[in-house]
C-alpha cells in the first residue's frame, strides 16, 4: 500500500521508507501530468539467525524449522506493485489565470506590441533554447548562419501587423493573404522547373510543391507534438492542413473559375489526368500509416509518437519510405510505366 502526500518534490511513503521523485518544471501549462512507480522484486540480505543457518553444513531439525521460519518472514511484492501518479490542474490557480487573462490583453501578453519590436527581433540573432534550468546560450556561428539564411524571411515576416492592432485581426487577415500570395508563388515556381527540367505538372505536384507546401506543416506538428500529452493535436495537423489545402483551396479556385465560365456562357472542365490513381494510392498509405499508429499504442512501445530508439527509428523509416513508394508509383503512372485508372 503506498499513499502519496502533496509536495514538491513529491514524496510517498512504502511501509516505513521514503520513495522521493523530483518533478521536474518544464515550464509548460499541463491541464493533467501522469507517471508511474513500478516497484521490483525485492532483495533479501540474509543476516543474523538467517545467514548463520545458511553457513552451517547439515542443521538439526530445530534448526531447519527456524530457517522455514525465517523464509515465510522474507520481504515479497504484494498484489498491487505498480502506482500511477496522476498530478491534476489546479482550479484556484486555473481561476484567478482566467481572471487576470480577462482582465489584460491577451494579444499584448502572447504576441508583439509594436512594429518596431518585431523588427528588432528579425534582425537580433538569437541562440537557440538551452538546457532545463540553464541560463540562455550565447549564439554560436551555426546560429548566425541559420541568421542570415533565414533573414529574408524574418524580415518579411516582421511586416506583418502586430497582435495588439484590432484585437489580433490585422495579424490574422494579413497573414493569410500573405500565405495565400507565397503558396501561388511556390506554385508557379514549381511548374516553371518542372516545364525547365521536363517533368510533368502532377510529378512536380507531389514532389516539389507537396514537399515544399508541408514542411511547414511537419515542423508545426513536430512543435505540437512536444508540447502535447498525446499525438492527438500532431497528426490533426497534419490531417487538418491538407484537408484545408484540398477542400478549401481547390474548391475556392474551380467555384471562381465555374463561376467564370458559366457567365462567359461556357463550360468549365477539369481534366483529371492521373488524380484518381494518386488519390487510391494516397489513401491505401493513409489507412496502412494510421494501422501502424494504432499498432504503436502497445505498451511495449508506449505512444503513437517518440518511444523507444529501435521502434521509433523503424516507424520513421517505415514512413519516409512509403512517401518514396508513393512519388515512385505516381511517377511511373504518369509517365506511362505502369497502367492508371
Amino acid at each position: 500500500m503506498m499513499t502519496m502526500l502533496a509536495s514538491s518534490p513529491l514524496v510517498s511513503q512504502f511501509y516505513g521508507q521514503t520513495l522521493q521523485v523530483c518533478i521536474i518544471n518544464v515550464k509548460e501549462y499541463e491541464k493533467q501530468e501522469n507517471f508511474f512507480i513500478v516497484l521490483e522484486d525485492p532483495k533479501w540480505l540474509k543476516r543474523g539467525l538467517s545467514a548463520l543457518l545458511l553457513n552451517q553444513g547439515s542443521p538439526t531439525p530445530e534448526e531447519e524449522e527456524a530457517r522455514r521460519i525465517s523464509e515465510l518472514g522474507k520481504p515479497s511484492l504484494g498484489e498491487h506493485s505498480r502506482l500511477e501518479v496522476i498530478i491534476e490542474e489546479s482550479c484556484e490557480f486555473k481561476k484567478t489565470v482566467d481572471k487576470l487573462l480577462k482582465d489584460t490583453d491577451l494579444a499584448a501578453l502572447i504576441g508583439s506590441h509594436s512594429w518596431r519590436e518585431q523588427f528588432i527581433d528579425a534582425v537580433t540573432v538569437s541562440a537557440g533554447d538551452g538546457d532545463e534550468g540553464q541560463e540562455q546560450r550565447t549564439p554560436n556561428c551555426f546560429d548566425y548562419f541559420m541568421h542570415l539564411l533565414c533573414i529574408f524571411w524574418k524580415i518579411l515576416f516582421a511586416c506583418v501587423p502586430p497582435t495588439g492592432y484590432w484585437n489580433g485581426w490585422a495579424c490574422f487577415i494579413v497573414s493569410i493573404s500573405v500565405i495565400g500570395v507565397l503558396t501561388a508563388i511556390i506554385g508557379d515556381l514549381a511548374s516553371h522547373f518542372g516545364c525547365t527540367v521536363g517533368l510533368r505538372d502532377s510529378v512536380t505536384a507531389v514532389v516539389f510543391v507537396a514537399l515544399g507546401t508541408s514542411l511547414p506543416d511537419t515542423f508545426a506538428s513536430k512543435v505540437a507534438a512536444t508540447q502535447d500529452q498525446y499525438a492527438d493535436a500532431s497528426v490533426g495537423n497534419v490531417t487538418g492542413s491538407n484537408a484545408v489545402n484540398v477542400f478549401l483551396g481547390i474548391g475556392v479556385a474551380w467555384s471562381v473559375a465555374a463561376i467564370y465560365w458559366e457567365v462567359k456562357g461556357k463550360a468549365f472542365r477539369v481534366d483529371p489526368g492521373s488524380l484518381a490513381f494518386s488519390v487510391t494510392l494516397f489513401t491505401i498509405f493513409g489507412f496502412f500509416s494510421m494501422g501502424v499508429l494504432m499498432l504503436r499504442r502497445r505498451p511495449s512501445i508506449g505512444g503513437e509518437l517518440g518511444g523507444p530508439r529501435v521502434p521509433r527509428v523503424l516507424t520513421s523509416l517505415l514512413f519516409f519510405g512509403l512517401w518514396f513508394l508513393y512519388i515512385l508509383f505516381s511517377s511511373l503512372e504518369a509517365y506511362c510505366h505502369i497502367q492508371g485508372f
